[in-house]
């Protein structure tokens, strides 16, 4: 069974994911681009990187620059070439070609550069070429027959010694080299691109076509810095990140209430959108002190503000970036939204996760980064996706013009899991701010509009309160509460003047009753006397009677 075409590794950040595992082993692959497209360096750090980290020597075949020119300028980027070159890791040989010393006469071929190349490589044991750039070599020729047959004997040459090999060539009118040629011979291409719109410039990188395996095939952007070149894929080919079971809180209970209690999932995104004003910056701020306290490490990317000004404005509302800023436990990345493009602030968005590992991430504002609405969707789509993979909660804040009002007029929304609505409600001739969630996926949460004030200890939000128009606010609200109050007071004294007179009335029926009960006790007691008395006559009468008869029958005895 025929064996699939090895992949060696580029060590280039992001590169090896999107060409499935790194360029094809032992085959030549050929980098396309103009004038500063970072050729060069991404040659130069495929044979480095294979040289520290897979133990693959390489040779690096230069006619531009000299040996000294290159290890100058690899060395801002932290490649220490002359080590490699010291260390039998890596050889450079610099071929120097003048065009004008080229004359074209008789046969042509590279013999001379084939020996020049196999002695290279015996001197390191390579196992990776780089030629930079393939140009140099057909300067002065302009026979596109013995052009094309030497190029196929260059990269046949490469390929018989099993070398896998990077070739640079300058970009050419209407096609991706000068001449045309050198895509059609090489199992891979790479077309690197330096683009400027709109005054702000991005680096983008296609795979063009590789041979015999299986690439993406979109523009992917990439990052040039003081740490060398990465790319930054798209998306995930698939949606399987893993999901979490656990809530985080946003540091503002009354808002976590209305997420049923415990805040939003761990991993999700979470949209606040609003007017100026309407306190969005503060509510990120409270949800990265409050993941500072929990022990984890937040992140805050800011681009209209700086750090220090951030940092002064919440602490006058009671919010303490400045402690954790010091304590290493949140970081700053303050930026121009006009210094880079979408690109570029994407690819630096993943740098700086990959560098501080946090679980909490901070966008203030989204929006301000520029592009039209579907360059900031899919920049969008390709961050959350990213911090999605590594279990990120991420809070965006977006501001919304009077005139959009609620509407979400890019269809960002859908790519997020919470969305959280910040209004100003105009009411008795004052502005109050208003709160409500319109959607939690997968949480049961209140469709309630609160009211929330911020304080000099942060975001606090106020009981719902409603009123016979609907939930009421500020002065509104103070009004009626105090009319509410006075009205419940009122009926407290009706009450207890009702109470006092019902006992009134109580005392004095209870007083009527007792001097019923001594009259009653009164005639009770003449009642009494006269019955005795009468019983008293009676039985008087009754001895006096039987005295009187005793006394005759006496006198007749005798």
């Amino acid at each position: 069974m025929t064996e699939p075409i090895g992949r060696v590794k580029s060590g280039i950040h992001g590169l090896d994911e999107i060409t499935g595992g790194g360029l094809p082993q032992g085959r030549p692959t050929l980098l396309c681009g103009g004038a500063g497209s970072g050729k060069t360096l991404l040659a130069m750090s495929f044979l480095a990187e294979g040289a520290l980290r897979h133990g693959e020597p390489g040779v690096f075949i230069c006619f531009e620059e000299t040996e000294e020119e290159l290890g100058r300028n690899f060395a801002s980027l932290g490649y220490d070439l002359e080590t490699l070159i010291a260390d039998k890791k890596l050889a450079i040989d610099f071929i120097q070609l003048e065009r004008s010393e080229i004359e074209e006469t008789g046969e042509y071929d590279l013999e001379g550069l084939f020996v020049r190349i196999a002695c290279a490589i015996d001197a390191v044991g390579a196992k990776r070429v780089a030629l930079d750039t393939i140009e140099a070599l057909f300067a002065g020729l302009s026979d596109a027959a013995i052009l094309r047959s030497e190029l196929r004997r260059l990269f046949r040459w490469l390929k018989d010694r099993g070398m896998s090999a990077v070739i640079t060539a300058e970009r050419g009118e209407g096609a991706l080299t000068r001449h045309g040629l050198e895509e059609y011979v090489s199992d891979c291409v790479i077309l690197l691109d330096h683009r400027v719109e709109n005054q702000i410039a991005t680096r983008r990188l296609r795979i063009v076509k590789y041979r015999g395996g299986a690439h993406g095939a979109n523009e992917y952007p990439f990052l040039i810095d003081s740490r060398g070149i990465s790319v930054l894929p798209v998306t995930s080919l698939e949606l399987a990140h893993d999901v979490s079971t656990e809530r985080v809180g946003s540091g503002i209970q009354g808002l976590d209430e209305m997420l049923g209690g415990q805040g939003f999932w761990r991993g999700s995104s979470v949209l606040v959108s609003g007017g100026a004003g309407t306190g969005k910056t503060t509510i990120a701020a409270q949800f990265v002190v409050e993941a500072c306290r929990r022990g984890e490490r937040a992140l805050f990317f800011a681009f209209e503000e700086s750090p220090q000004q951030v940092a002064r404005n919440m602490r006058a509302v009671g919010v303490d970036l400045q402690r954790w800023i010091d304590a290493g436990s949140l970081r700053f990345i303050a930026t121009r939204p006009t210094f880079w493009g979408l690109e570029m602030h994407l690819a630096r968005m993943h740098r700086e996760v990959e560098d501080f590992s946090p679980q909490i991430v901070a966008i203030d504002p989204l929006f301000s980064l520029g592009g039209d609405n579907d360059q900031v969707k899919s920049m969008l789509l390709r961050l959350i996706d990213y911090l999605k993979g590594r279990r990120i909660s991420a809070m965006c804040t977006a501001i919304l013009h009077e005139a959009a009002g609620r509407a979400d007029h890019i269809g960002v929304s859908s790519l997020m899991d919470a969305w959280i609505e910040l209004r100003s409600i105009e009411s008795s001739g004052e502005i109050n701010r208003g709160i409500r969630v319109i959607k939690a996926r997968g949480i049961a949460h209140s469709n309630q509009i609160r009211e929330f004030v911020v304080t000099d200890a942060g975001v606090a939000l106020r009981s719902p309160y409603l009123g016979s128009g609907g939930v009421l606010s500020g002065s509104a609200r103070l009004a009626r509460e105090m009319a509410d109050h006075e009205a419940k007071a009122e009926r407290e004294l009706t009450i207890a003047a009702g109470k006092q007179a019902i006992e009134a009335k109580r005392r004095r029926v209870a007083a009527q009753i007792a001097a019923l009960e001594a009259e009653l006790a009164d005639e009770e007691t003449k009642a009494e006397l006269f019955l005795a008395r009468q019983r008293n006559y009676g039985e008087a009468s009754d001895r006096l009677r039987s005295d009187l008869i005793n006394s005759r029958g006496g006198l007749n005895d005798r």
